[in-house]
């Protein structure tokens, strides 16, 4: 390659391009890296773009790039990858040399998610600082907006999108796991820019203008703008005047890390509906957020402020020639995340508790105040904040739609493992805790403000879940661990009596609360009295649990206590529906066995079933042998967690459970689910459907068509059913008519016609199986069956008997006609006294 001062602007760019369809992915990153280091950032502005597209694919998936989802370790290309990316990596030099220059690069606003594009479209201004003077507002309207992005967070945006990015793979390829080399990347990004140990390393390159600067710092005197308490103001901000910021020479340190967490959450869980959007741009939610920051507007230090309260902090004016498009219109696709995606999202939960668990005891009680000198450093504010003010919000409407529109299987196990992960910050403090047994593993004290800030991710969520385990088959033992878990989390010791108090906290009346609420809280050295601090402290309390309730639900939602009567109903009847389910797998279990026992050699000589299908009718793959185990004990230990849980009393529930065992019998067991005829057959109801979900009852399925064309069995000759088949269906279409009117007669001959001809057990199956009534009387119909003797068992069987009758000296003619007699005598004792055994 030439040297950098000989080539033309562009050449570059097209050297590139080309060496990408010709040269391996290792030749590629060499180059790339060589190029990086030696071309100055006029020339790498040009292809950085292009470069971006080709490593993450573009945004509307039709470039695919390099496959980061789908790349695993065992690859050749994984560690090439990795080491490109990594922050330290010749990519990350890359956009290092670029933001010394301040470059910025464009993204259409139609890529951002459904909320923040509908947002922008209306004319408002959304509070993230994200979005904060990166507006490019064309001539022609707010339709062709575009977001000019710096090198690092057009990176970071593309790194984030790639992930929910509907990509075009080839068949048989679907979305990485969390072994491929986007997951690790995740991963190394977060413990580089987000540390639990020390603080953000600088920027290991540099320009010739210096070290890389923050693009736009926020102003020293506002904490995490568009995150943290906002001054009050009733006037709404115009996108067209987008609030400016002054430079804070202390907030360059985490610049990085802020920029990449908003990324993060704004591109994987600003997710949601059009009723939930509508919702929360209320006037009411905001009133409810201005009155919280009006009455804390003259305390002088922030401690903790009121969760969302920046993340619903939005302003609107409408352009004078613009009209804002309909909401139907932008919101219309309902997002569906992937498994893949909410991973992801878990993985960024568990990383950002252990970032804010990072921070010390002395620098978590070493709280700013109006006449202290020691301010605590931009990242261990950061920390401080981190959850509540960056993400609290938005993964709870994330949660609430993936509980409310997640597939009822097991693959529901990825959000349920996300959601439990961020209930339980207490275990990812990296404190090394002696061994002790689950049950006496308390929920420490500390923890209770956090739950409080948080009450609707353990109410809500835990009441929408009741909600779902209802509707899933708890036979399965995937869904038996899911309800499991969630007992088992929420049966800690002290964690019930967190949630409860933080519930009767937000129940506090209205009137109680203006009554006990200081005016403008005062300290002594203002005119206040050390005397009301306590009572400053519970307000406080109040006014946060109330703030992040309306602040998630709006003012006017009616909040269910999670240990109210009515979910304690739905506790009992969830508790009722798993001592079915365990009841059911126990007779799955047993039936299975009895099948087992039947398929023995035995069997093979007709004393056993001959069907294939002989399992039982509910039984799954995973519903059979040590998963049934399993499926017992999950449902076992949920019981007793959910009992302590809700304190209910063991001896009402072993009664119920009792009795439950004795109106299930083996009676109750062989009946149909509800439903009512139709033209077309059984319709189900909705009990019955509840029935078959949680396997109380189901259909006996058989094969409805015609019996002589079912397939070929393992145990039958292929040659010979063909051969008699033929031979039946001759002899039933030359002598249908006879063999109908001989099965039509009342008499002892008419009798012995329908044992020979007709199925005597079809009654019986119609009675117990969804058929349609053109198939029931197709079975009905009287004919002719030779298909018994292509079977290997009746052709063994009449091979002995021959060799029986020949050590009788008998000859093939008289065997023959001696085991013909024998057939008819049986068919004739069969018809005498068939009936009168069936009746007693």
């Amino acid at each position: 390659m030439a040297a950098p001062t000989l080539q033309q602007p562009g050449f570059l760019l097209a050297t590139l391009k080309a060496d990408s369809t010709s040269k391996s992915l290792l030749q590629r990153c060499q180059d790339l890296a060589k190029v990086i280091d030696e071309y100055p950032a006029k020339e790498l502005h040009i292809i950085f773009p292009w470069l971006v597209e080709s490593v993450f694919g573009s945004l509307d998936g039709i470039i695919v790039g390099w496959n980061l989802r789908l790349l695993q370790s065992r690859s050749s290309e994984y560690s090439v990858v990795v080491d490109f990316l990594n922050p330290s990596g010749p990519m990350m030099k890359l956009v290092y040399k670029l933001q010394a220059e301040e470059y910025k690069y464009e993204v259409p606003v139609n890529y951002l998610p459904a909320p923040v594009k509908a947002c922008l479209q209306e004319g408002v201004l959304p509070d993230c600082p994200l979005f904060h003077n990166k507006l490019h507002l064309p001539l022609t309207g707010l339709l062709m907006l575009n977001l000019a992005l710096n090198p690092f967070e057009y990176f970071m945006f593309n790194f984030a999108y790639c992930l929910i990015t509907p990509k075009n793979f080839s068949q048989g390829q679907h979305g990485g796991s969390t072994d491929s080399a986007y997951f690790v990347l995740v991963d190394t990004y977060l413990k580089y820019f987000l540390p639990s140990e020390g603080s953000v390393p600088p920027s290991p390159f540099s320009d010739a203008r210096g070290s890389v600067t923050a693009p736009s710092p926020r102003s020293s005197g506002v904490a995490f703008a568009g995150y943290g308490v906002h001054s009050p103001s009733l006037l709404k901000h115009h996108i067209f005047h987008q609030p400016s910021v002054n430079a804070d020479p202390a907030a360059q340190e985490i610049w990085r890390s802020e920029t990449l967490l908003q990324m993060f959450v704004e591109v994987w869980l600003h997710h949601y509906s059009l009723e939930m959007y509508q919702k929360l741009q209320s006037p009411q939610v905001k009133l409810a957020l201005l009155q919280y920051r009006l009455s804390m507007s003259s305390t002088p230090y922030q401690a903790h402020a009121p969760p969302g309260s920046g993340t619903l902090h939005t302003y609107q004016v409408h352009l004078p020639f613009h009209s804002a498009p309909p909401l139907w219109g932008l919101l219309e696709e309902p997002f569906s995340p992937s498994e893949e995606h909410v991973l992801a999202v878990r993985l960024l939960v568990k990383h950002l508790h252990a970032f804010a668990n990072s921070l010390k005891p002395e620098q978590l009680s070493s709280l700013p105040s109006a006449h202290s000198h020691t301010h605590p450093s931009p990242l261990e504010e950061f920390k401080r904040v981190v959850v509540q003010r960056f993400v609290q919000q938005k993964l709870y409407l994330f949660l609430t739609h993936c509980f409310g529109h997640w597939p009822l299987d097991a693959s529901f196990r990825a959000v349920l493992e996300t959601w439990l992960s961020f209930v339980q910050p207490w275990r990812y403090t990296g404190e090394k805790t002696p061994a002790q047994p689950e049950h006496s593993r308390v929920v420490p004290d500390k923890w209770e403000t956090f739950v409080q800030e948080n009450l609707l991710m353990y109410t809500k969520l835990f009441q929408v879940f009741l909600n779902r385990a209802v509707r899933t088959d708890l036979v399965n033992a995937k869904n038996a661990l899911m309800v499991f878990r969630v007992a088992k989390v929420f049966s800690q010791p002290n964690l019930a009596d967190m949630i409860q108090r933080g519930e009767q906290l937000f129940l506090e009346p209205e009137h109680v609360l203006h009554h006990r609420q200081p005016r403008g809280y005062l300290t002594p050295s203002q005119g206040g009295s050390y005397l009301s601090s306590r009572q400053r402290v519970v307000t406080d309390t109040v006014f946060r649990v109330k703030s992040h309730v309306y602040a998630l639900e709006g003012q006017d939602c009616q909040y269910k206590q999670m240990f109210g009567s009515e979910l304690r109903a739905a506790v009992v009847k969830l508790i009722q529906i798993i001592a079915q389910a365990r009841q059911t797998a126990k007779r799955i279990s047993d039936q299975s066995n009895e099948v087992a026992a039947n398929n023995s050699l035995l069997s093979w000589f007709g004393l056993g079933s001959s069907d294939l299908n002989n399992t039982f009718a509910g039984a799954e793959p995973e519903e059979s042998g040590e998963c049934l185990k399993k499926t017992h004990e999950f449902l076992d230990r949920a019981l007793e967690n959910l009992c302590q849980i809700f304190k209910l009393n063991q001896g009402q529930l072993t009664q119920l459970i009792a009795n439950l065992s004795s109106t299930q019998d083996d009676g109750d067991c062989k009946q149909l689910p509800d439903c009512l005829p139709g033209e077309n057959g059984l319709v189900l109801t909705d009990l019955g459907r509840m029935q078959i979900i949680n396997g109380l009852r189901r259909f006996d399925i058989q094969y409805q068509g015609d019996p002589e064309l079912q397939p070929i069995r393992s145990y039958e000759n292929a040659v010979l059913v063909r051969i008699l088949y033929r031979i039946s269906a001759l002899l039933n279409d030359k002598f249908g008519g006879q063999m109908t009117a001989l099965c039509s007669r009342p008499d002892f001959l008419g009798r012995l016609s329908r044992h020979y001809l007709m199925d005597t057990d079809s009654a019986t199956n119609v009675r117990r199986s969804p058929m349609t009534r053109r198939t029931v009387e197709r079975t009905r119909q009287p004919r002719l069956s030779l298909r018994l003797l292509a079977s290997y068992r009746t052709l063994l069987l009449l091979l002995l008997l021959y060799v029986f009758g020949a050590l009788l000296s008998c000859g093939f003619a008289s065997s023959t006609l001696f085991i013909l007699a024998g057939s008819f005598l049986y068919g004739v004792l069969v018809t005498l006294f068939g009936e009168k055994l069936k009746t007693q």
